[in-house]
């Protein structure tokens, strides 16, 4: 346990980095759906629901958009991803080493659950303006209505529109979201690996099948918690200049006096769905970076 415990937050980077990689890869699809159902129109008295559900979604966008319209706008989490689970892992190693009083200290769930709400504080400056592009280049192409040309020109347009604030819009959100979820996120990992470790052995042998497990498990413990937050903040980054003066209060208020308490579990099934194998790639592509970066430099 005490050799487990030698942080080095800058393997975390590097390994947290390429572990983002493979979870946009896994992902992406399914985000595209949950984005495309938690945001679309309300149907008229008379009319159908644009989507049914999660299937639908991701038949009718094959169907018209082929494979590719599952992974439109992932150039910008791409981009965004890398860098941000890299920060995101540093900052949960930078927690767990803040709360050590000695390298060899073990760390308790509740100290776990701390470290990484300090990586979820951490992404947030990352996370918010990509997460905002990402969302409105994934509804523009389920409109039909083509505003912009690419994440550029969406960064572009939202600066001329109304400066930094408007490509930061939905920070506060994201951090509701990211905080509580992140320390949940690594907290579950952390447990589940302890806990299919044979006896004897260390949490840094745990095969592959372990390590996907572990990891996806930790990807829908992170989403339970998150959802609610993620429905409201993708409400409020695609709605239009204005139209919620008092923040995400107005988002809240809206939601649950036109479509109740459920609303906030929208697009429930395409984020767990996602969740588990995104998150399973994540946590693998890390420890294999992890190991690797172990084995090709043992001083960094």
């Amino acid at each position: 346990m005490a050799k487990q415990q030698a942080i080095s937050p800058t393997k975390n980077f590097f390994a947290g980095g390429f572990g983002g990689v493979c979870l946009v890869f896994a992902g992406h699809p399914l985000d595209t759906i949950k984005v495309r159902i938690q945001t679309m129109p309300l149907p008229g008295p008379g009319e159908t629901a644009l989507y049914r559900g999660t299937f639908d979604c991701f038949k009718k966008t094959l169907a018209k958009e082929g494979v590719k319209g599952l992974y439109k706008g992932m150039a910008a989490p791409i981009i965004g991803v890398t860098p941000m689970f890299a920060v995101c892992f540093f900052g949960f190693g930078l927690g767990k080493k803040l709360q050590q009083k000695s390298p060899d200290d073990v760390l308790t769930y509740p100290q776990l659950f701390a470290a990484g709400m300090l990586s979820g504080v951490f992404t947030t400056g990352i996370m918010a303006p990509g997460e905002r592009i990402k969302c409105l280049l994934q509804i523009q192409a389920a409109t039909g209505e083509v505003k912009y040309a690419g994440p550029m020109d969406c960064v572009k347009q939202l600066y001329r529109e109304s400066g930094i604030r408007g490509i930061y819009r939905g920070t506060a959100l994201t951090l509701m979201r990211d905080v509580p979820a992140s320390g949940m996120y690594f907290m579950t990992y952390e447990w589940l690996k302890h806990a299919l470790t044979p006896e004897g052995k260390s949490p840094n042998e745990l095969s592959v099948p372990s390590v996907l497990f572990a990891g996806g498990m930790a990807g829908i413990f992170n989403w339970a918690v998150a959802i609610p937050p993620d429905v409201l903040k993708s409400r409020f980054q695609t709605a239009p200049e204005g139209k919620y003066p008092n923040g995400f209060r107005d988002v809240l208020r809206e939601l649950l006096r036109e479509e109740g308490v459920a609303s906030l579990y929208k697009g429930f099934t395409a984020v767990m769905l996602r969740a588990f194998p995104a998150n399973a790639a994540c946590f693998l592509g890390f420890e294999l970076a992890m190991k690797f970066l172990n084995w090709a430099a043992p001083g960094l």
